[in-house]
């Protein structure tokens, strides 16, 4: 009798970990589908999808210089993310060449950089996959606080320039002749884009990131008459992808981040064939 007690209370603990994991995965998955979602619509209207891309890549550099450093890692893909986003307005500035080209440039140096570093140290290696294509599951209570502390002074940013920004992107010289500050509202968009990035690599990964940006907001396009109609349904989409995703995880035992990037795809092709047959 007090063997099946115990098993009874060690099953208990079990749950009750298990509930408590689960828990943070969804606050952490929501969490940045809130932000990533509204930001998204912004970077479709500008068409800056590469540009994430190569943020999200420069990603995996400050991880491995914040192994290489001793610092958090979080810290460490922040700076990072926003020394290169500042560095790709200074070159696009001058125009050296071609936006796409030096995007490229930057984008597969900075990983290829990234996975040198990594390969030199032993205690990375074996959590490399996780960092590539995300660990919701592993998501700590300090993770948490960056994921929802990074998230709500980006909203917070986003709605100070939401004006300025949604007219930069209607029509940049209009807005500059209107004294909308261009580079500054720019500069602010970008490093909004290198914040998310660096909240987001441990749900999704370093090579899906930027799915979690876009597909919600393309999905949110069909239904959506005004800007801010469709950054509020993005919202919506990128939360119940993230339900799904972790569902169909917790089911089929299928890898989270990947699983709630499906999920996401799948409702964008779902909002596609509403459209078409309305």
């Amino acid at each position: 009798m007090r063997t099946i007690f115990m098993a009874m209370l060690s099953s208990l603990r079990k749950v009750s970990r298990m509930d408590d994991f689960i828990l943070r995965a969804i606050a952490a998955g929501v969490g940045v589908a809130l932000v990533a979602a509204p930001l998204g619509a912004f970077v479709v209207w500008r068409r800056m999808a590469y540009f994430g891309d190569t943020l999200a890549h420069s990603a995996l550099l400050g991880l491995a210089l914040g192994f290489l450093l001793d610092v958090n890692p979080t810290l460490a893909i922040l700076v990072v993310a926003v020394c290169i986003a500042l560095l790709l307005l200074l070159l696009q500035s001058r125009r050296m060449l071609a936006s796409d080209t030096l995007l490229g440039i930057l984008a597969h140096s900075t990983l290829s950089v990234g996975l040198v570093v990594m390969a030199f140290q032993d205690s990375a290696r074996v959590d490399l996959i996780g960092y590539l294509f995300g660990d919701i599951l592993a998501v700590s209570a300090d993770d948490l606080w960056w994921i929802w502390g990074g998230g709500v002074a980006v909203l917070a940013a986003l709605a100070a320039i939401w004006q300025p920004l949604l007219s930069l992107t209607v029509h940049e010289e209009l807005a500059q002749v209107e004294g909308v500050p261009v580079p500054v509202v720019r500069l602010a968009f970008v490093l909004m884009i290198a914040i998310v990035i660096a909240i987001a690599m441990k749900i999704v990964g370093v090579l899906l990131i930027t799915s979690m940006m876009i597909i919600p907001a393309a999905a949110a396009r069909r239904f959506s008459q005004t800007p801010e109609q469709m950054a509020l349904a993005a919202a919506l989409i990128g939360v119940l992808a993230v339900a799904v995703g972790l569902a169909a995880s917790w089911y089929w035992d299928t890898p989270a981040g990947p699983s709630i990037v499906v999920s996401a795809a799948l409702l964008f092709s779902l909002s596609q064939l509403f459209s078409a047959a309305r």
